[in-house]
């Protein structure tokens, strides 16, 4: 595929793909139709040496995972990102009055977003309902395919300090429009149970989420960029997804592992630092007749590229980034260091992930945080907490990060599809003197 066509599936992933919940189902979807077999948690898991299997944890969280068919001293090849962006939730009383028959949602922030960039654009809602269905309780999938909300601005004649650095409020300034007079308290329960075809009385719990309506775009006079909410991290569930689907490796167990919560910090039962991938790697391992001992064995000679969207250089502020270790889209994969280990990069996981990129030409480049700020963190340094791998962090260099609507270069998922391929296909060796061997 060229840039365009991989960009082209990129959006069409991230459209379909309007909450956690959405993101995992699409994902499902990929992997049903490659042929592979879901394992739920609570059920027995009976796997094969040749099989390919998913489970899901939350309906938010994925892990794929094939299983080599020349296994013995066998190791796991991982790569993480998350399914999560930042938002805002809908409380669980939402409906608000305000004067002139005005009704407003009551939302609370869900991750550090860039406030401003959810203002006077078409939004809707995404997430998941419970429901009542003949005695039991039971998920769906929501979203309402139409504009139904807005966040007006209030007009500078009002607020003279709107482009003097305000400070929106969430609990006043970002409370979205629902209605002027059309609709009254209790509608917005009758509209959730409308759309999916059940009684009010039986939605039993809500979990939604304001989904920006913006168009998607490529754009550039020379198609050089794409734009799209959620870029960050569906960019590296993508790639990762689609990497490892088109990639085979008879000696080594293969995992895509798709997190939720990241973007609050990662600490829940679906998290990166919760047991889920410790204890689907476990099973496996039993599954397939190996002991304790074995598997330990394998962790330790195991590989972990935590995928999570990195910051390009912004061309009106160069000076808020490193003056040496900076990043720019459409230059190739980025890999990210720090000092204080809030990445999981040291020199042994770059020179492996290097040598993967050189086999295909792929360009890197490195991301460091200037020394006198302190930089976010990502999934890597958090799932190991569970399980201690080798690891490291690597993402797409992309403009506007946390903003409803973001950018990236054309090139770089088609970089990031070839590497993560690569990776997956190559049997990584690691012995205990931190020496490679590729295969």
């Amino acid at each position: 595929m060229n840039n365009i066509e991989i960009s082209k599936e990129l959006l069409t992933f991230i459209d379909s793909s309007k909450s956690m919940f959405h993101t995992v189902d699409t994902m499902k979807k990929y992997f049903d139709k490659a042929g592979y077999i879901f394992l739920p948690e609570n059920a027995k898991w009976e796997i094969k040496k040749g099989g390919n299997y998913y489970t899901t944890r939350n309906n938010s969280s994925i892990l794929a995972f094939q299983v080599g068919e020349e296994l013995s001293d066998y190791h796991f090849q991982i790569t993480a990102a998350h399914s999560d962006s930042p938002t805002y939730k809908v409380k669980a009383v939402p409906e608000m009055d305000s004067p002139g028959e005005h009704l407003k949602l009551n939302v609370e922030g869900y991750g550090g977003m860039i406030d401003s960039t959810w203002f006077d654009r078409p939004l809707s809602l995404a997430g998941r309902v419970l429901v009542r269905e003949n005695g039991n309780i039971v998920n769906k999938l929501f979203y309402i395919d139409k504009d139904i909300l807005m966040i007006p601005n209030v007009a500078i004649h009002l607020n003279r300090e709107i482009n003097s650095g305000y400070a929106y409020n969430k609990q006043v300034d970002l409370l979205p429009l629902f209605s002027a007079g059309e609709l009254k308290k209790g509608d917005f329960g009758k509209m959730v149970a409308d759309e999916l075809g059940v009684k009010v009385e039986d939605v039993v719990a809500k979990d939604l989420f304001l989904v920006n309506r913006q168009r998607q775009c490529i754009w550039g006079y020379k198609d050089e960029f794409v734009s799209t909410p959620k870029l960050d991290d569906l960019q590296c569930a993508f790639t990762s997804m689609k990497a490892f689907l088109d990639a085979k490796n008879p000696k080594a167990i293969n995992v895509c592992a798709v997190f939720d919560n990241e973007e609050v910090g990662s600490n829940t039962k679906q998290g990166a630092m919760s047991t889920f991938m410790k204890d689907a790697l476990k099973r496996i391992n039993a599954s397939l007749g190996f002991g304790t001992d074995e598997y330990h064995q394998a962790v330790a000679k195991s590989f972990l590229v935590s995928c999570d969207n990195a910051h390009a250089v912004h061309p009106n502020h160069p000076e808020l980034y490193d003056p040496t270790n900076r990043t720019f889209m459409n230059k190739g994969i980025v890999i990210k260091e720090a000092a204080n280990q809030k990445y999981t990069t040291d020199a042994f996981s770059r020179a492996v992930f290097l040598e993967i990129c050189k086999k295909v030409d792929v360009p890197t480049q490195y991301f460091a945080n200037r020394s006198d700020k302190v930089g976010g963190s990502t999934l890597g340094n958090l799932s190991n907490i569970q399980v201690s791998l080798h690891a490291l962090d690597i993402g797409v260099a992309q403009l506007g990060m946390h903003s409803s609507f973001e950018t990236c270069g054309i090139k770089d998922t088609g970089y990031m599809v070839t590497a993560l391929k690569e990776f997956f296909s190559t049997n990584i060796k690691i012995d205990c003197a931190d020496g490679v061997i590729f295969e």
